[in-house]
Formats: structure tokens, sequence, C-alpha cells
């Protein structure tokens, strides 16, 4: 009897600790699969904190030459309302092929070489022009929001002539202006501008306003390139925004070089901290170039004109990148992708009047102009070969 206690009694404790072993085994998984939790989500934030913030911020922006409005492309658009008794003016059609192209950039520049006076003080052509103010309805339509109205031209209806040409302009928020204003408040009013995320600043200048005067106590009326001036500019602004454009009316007309004066003015610009540099004047293309880390489009040509010639239709659209990189406080900025397409200004007679990305062109519009693209475009990246030529339906 004692032997048989003895024995149950053996595997009672046998049990037991099996049990107390199976517990064990139970709590100690247990536990482990807890602290697993509670610890791995602590690791993981820690790997978050450590990883640096990374934002990225993109800008593109296009670039066409001189809206420059002869007889022939301002009566273009112009047809007899009879039941108004008057004219009505519409360049949307000159415009059609491009529009589509302008669009898709986020900043579009061009130059408004003819001021848009309005008919009231009376169209007129070479050599003292006025404009339709229509004329700036279609650009608007076409998806241009960056203005030049600095140039040679801007002085060719006097002060008058400019009061019509800003009163037009400030009416149109979608777009911001520089270069010629009705006061130094105006002048001296904001020039900095934000788009997805990247502060941008613009300013125009003219070397020439033709041999007019400008009104002692009036030079706000054009910017007139002056260094000391255009330097107060954009050291105002310098550390405010992320890039500084310039447009730059400047050169020697009909020819493909830059003068010495435009290189040194770029120079001086790009020491200032210019990032792009806008050219016109010159009506026919200029190279593209860089000065470290400045884009230089020396002459854009004319975007559309009653000019005669092959070189004074072919045009100049130029555009790029501007990414900025914000990352563990610093922000870098780079221009790329910098990028030249040729425009044809096409008219039948001075008629119907079209500017034509060139590779919508065919012999009908300009004869051999397979030919004449291949020369064009090696004046463009002739001194930097990172220019990229003929993409545009590539």
């Amino acid at each position: 009897m004692k032997k048989i206690k003895n024995i149950f009694k053996g595997i009672f404790l046998i049990l037991f600790f099996a049990f107390l072993s199976v517990s064990f085994y139970f709590f100690l998984t247990e536990f482990i699969h807890l602290d697993s939790k509670q610890i791995e989500p602590k690791k993981q934030e820690k790997k978050k904190e450590e990883k640096p913030k990374k934002e990225e911020y993109h800008l593109t922006l296009g670039m066409v030459g001189d809206a420059l409005y002869h007889t022939g492309v301002f009566t273009d658009g112009r047809t007899y309302d009879s039941n108004a008794n008057s004219y009505v003016y519409n360049y949307d059609s000159q415009l059609s092929l491009m529009a589509p192209i302008i669009s898709e950039y986020d900043l579009a520049y061009y130059n408004q070489e003819s001021i848009l006076g309005g008919t009231e003080l009376g169209l007129s052509s070479y050599p003292m022009f006025n404009s339709p103010q229509e004329v700036g309805d279609a650009y608007l339509n076409a998806g241009f929001n960056l203005v030049s109205l600095a140039n040679n031209h801007t002085l060719d209806k006097g002060e008058r002539g400019i009061l019509k040409s800003v009163e037009y302009w400030r009416g149109k928020k979608e777009a911001m202006t520089a270069g010629s204003y009705d006061s130094f408040e105006d002048r001296n009013r904001s020039h900095v501008g934000e788009k997805n995320g990247i502060k941008y600043a613009f300013f125009a200048y003219t070397d020439t306003t033709n041999g007019l005067t400008v009104p002692s106590g009036k030079e706000y009326l054009v910017n007139v390139f002056d260094k000391e001036k255009v330097k107060e500019d954009i050291l105002k602004v310098k550390d405010e925004v992320d890039v500084i454009l310039v447009s730059m009316h400047w050169g020697e007309e009909y020819t493909h070089t830059p003068t010495t004066t435009q290189r040194d003015e770029a120079e001086y610009l790009a020491s200032l901290g210019v990032n792009v540099i806008i050219g016109s004047h010159p009506h026919v293309i200029q190279p593209i170039e860089h000065i470290g880390d400045t884009v230089v489009v020396y002459s854009l040509g004319n975007f559309i004109s009653g000019q005669n010639g092959t070189e004074k239709k072919v045009g100049l659209l130029a555009s790029l990148e501007i990414n900025k990189v914000v990352e563990n406080g610093k922000t870098t900025i780079s221009i790329d992708n910098v990028k030249g397409d040729l425009t044809y200004t096409y008219h039948q007679n001075f008629k119907n009047f079209k500017v034509i990305p060139f590779y919508q062109l065919t012999n009908n519009e300009l004869y051999g102009y397979e030919n004449i693209k291949t020369q064009y475009e090696a004046i463009l990246n002739k001194n930097d070969d990172s220019i990229i030529v003929g993409s545009l339906g590539a």
C-alpha cells in the first residue's frame, strides 16, 4: 500500500512539474511577444526620426521673343463689325499652334515689343509702334504669364502710351509685367511670385530707347539699364526668393553673335546672383550659354513680326526646369534641361499670320525647312553643348 502511495505521489509530482514547465513556457513566450511589440515600434520610430526629411519642388519656364506688330500683323486680326459700325480685333488664331505648347509651362515669358496703347491712340507701325490691346488678350489666352515691357519701343507713344499700356496690364492679374510703370510707387512694387513651392523674382531692362529721352523725374516710365539700379533691385529680393529672372533688351540688331556689351552685362548680372537672363532686341536668334550656374539666352529673336527675311521669321522657344530641394534645412536650386526649339512666322502675302513650331512645318510653309532647322539649331548650342536642341515633337 505504501508502495502504491509513493507511485501516485511520484506521478503527481511529475504532472505538477510538467504543468509548471508548460505554464512557464507559455508565459515566457507571451512575455517575449508583448515585449517585442512594445520595443519594435520604438526602433521603427527611432529610424523614422533619424531619416533626413527631403522635399522637392519643380517649375518649368518657357520663353519666346518679340511680339512686334507691324501693320500687316495687326490688320490680320481686324474684322469689321457692321452691327457696331467699328472694327474688332482678335489674334488668337495667330497663336493657335503655339498655345498648346505654351500652356504646358508653369511660367511662360514673352517680350511685348510694340506698346499696347490701344486703338484710342491710333494704331501704328514702324518706326513708332502702337498696337491693339487685344494682342495682349491673345497672349494671355495662349498661357503667357511673364511679360517684359522694357524695350527700345516703349516710348514710341510717349507717356500717354505707357499709361495706357500699364492700365491695361494692371487689370490682368494672371500675368506679371516688368520694365515699365506709371509711378515710382508702381516701379517699387513687388516683383516676386510663387508657384509650385518656388519663389521667383522677375525684372526687365533695356539698353536703348531709340534716342527718345525719358522725361526727367519720370524714370519709372521705362527701366533703362543702370548697373547700380539693377544691383539695388536684385539685392532687395535676393534673400527672399529661390530664383531671379531678368529680361534684357540689348545687343545689335540682325546679328547672331552676342556683342561685347551683352557679354559684359551678362557677367555682371550673373555676379549678382541672377539665375536666368532672357535676351531680346536683335530680331534674330543667338546662342544659349552658361556663365557658371546662370543660364543666358542671348536673343530669342522675333516671335511674330512683319519683317522680311528667313532669319527674322525664325524664332526661339527656350525652356528649362527650375528644381528646388530642401533637405536638413538646406535649400539647393538647380537649373536643368535647358532646351532650344525653333518657331517660324508664316503668312500669305501679309495675311493669315501664324506662328508654327518647326516640327509642324512642311515645305509648303518654308521650302527647305529641314536644312534651315539644322542651320539655325547649330547657332543655339555652338558655344555650349549642354543645350538640348530640337526636342519638341521628337
